[in-house]
């Protein structure tokens, strides 16, 4: 029986990849834009939903159940990228970001829990971020954010364990997707202390997106998280030395880490 599936972010990137793929094994495939009517050329229908509008949220799950009758997989990608030295970025974004990327996926599963609930499964996935797993530097804010998603994950599982809901993340690495058009980023200025090593980063974050993996990659591991009985805490997609720089995190001191970004980032 095919699987009623809702990717939130779904008219792009990686959510669309996800929402294709699934499409093609079979699943039954309900995406969300805050513009649905942008993307006539959806192969799945894309619902209304913002995740920083709780009433938004409220209606998309609501007329998925009504239709359907139940809500098996929620897979939680919207988000939004941003990048600035932390004293330069505004807090109306640095709140608005953390609004997008964590406060939003844990409303959209506060909506869906009942429901899982009450059928006695149901399977969450969270899409984070590799930058989730360290501070880097420019992307401080975002990888605050990412991480902390990651660390409410483990919680939540504990407490879902009695009724049967699984919850697991995904951590992709960079990806070609368009995340740097929809980001945020403080500007360069010509007076900031920054604008020496801020300008050259931003650079390669965004050289990086667009030489990133193939978005489709992650769908196939989604794909696969679907089908294991008891998924894992936490999975990791992208490059190797990308996925690798988690492991170096975790075996290296401290400050040779911290030197390894350095000299990445040639700072």
């Amino acid at each position: 029986m095919s699987k009623i599936v809702l990717i939130t972010g779904g008219s792009s990137g990686i959510g669309k990849s996800i929402g294709e793929y699934l499409l093609e094994k079979g699943e039954k495939i309900y995406g969300t834009s805050r513009n649905p009517d942008r993307y006539k050329d959806s192969k799945f229908p894309l619902l209304t939903l913002d995740v920083a509008d709780k009433s938004t949220i409220d209606n998309c799950v609501k007329r998925i159940i009504e239709q359907e009758g139940r809500l098996d997989v929620l897979i939680n990608n919207a988000g939004a990228g941003i990048t600035g030295p932390i004293e330069e970025i505004p807090e109306e974004e640095i709140k608005a970001n953390f609004e997008t990327n964590f406060f939003g996926p844990i409303n959209v599963i506060k909506a869906i829990l009942p429901s899982m609930r009450s059928q006695r499964q149901g399977l969450i996935i969270n899409i984070t971020s590799i930058a989730g797993y360290m501070g880097l530097p420019f992307r401080g804010v975002y990888s605050a954010n990412k991480g902390a998603l990651e660390i409410l994950t483990e919680a939540f599982r504990m407490e879902l364990k009695d009724f049967n809901i699984a919850m697991t993340n995904v951590a992709p690495g960079d990806f070609a997707t368009n995340i740097a058009a929809g980001r945020y980023h403080a500007p360069v200025t010509e007076d900031s202390p920054y604008k020496n090593t801020y300008g050259p980063v931003l650079k390669a974050i965004d050289e990086h997106v667009d030489d990133g993996s193939d978005p489709m990659d992650v769908a196939k591991l989604v794909y696969k998280i679907m089908n294991t009985k008891h998924p894992k805490v936490h999975y990791k997609v992208g490059a190797f030395m990308q996925k690798f720089s988690i492991v170096l995190k975790r075996i290296l001191p401290d400050k040779v880490y911290e030197k390894l970004l350095l000299n990445h980032y040639k700072l």
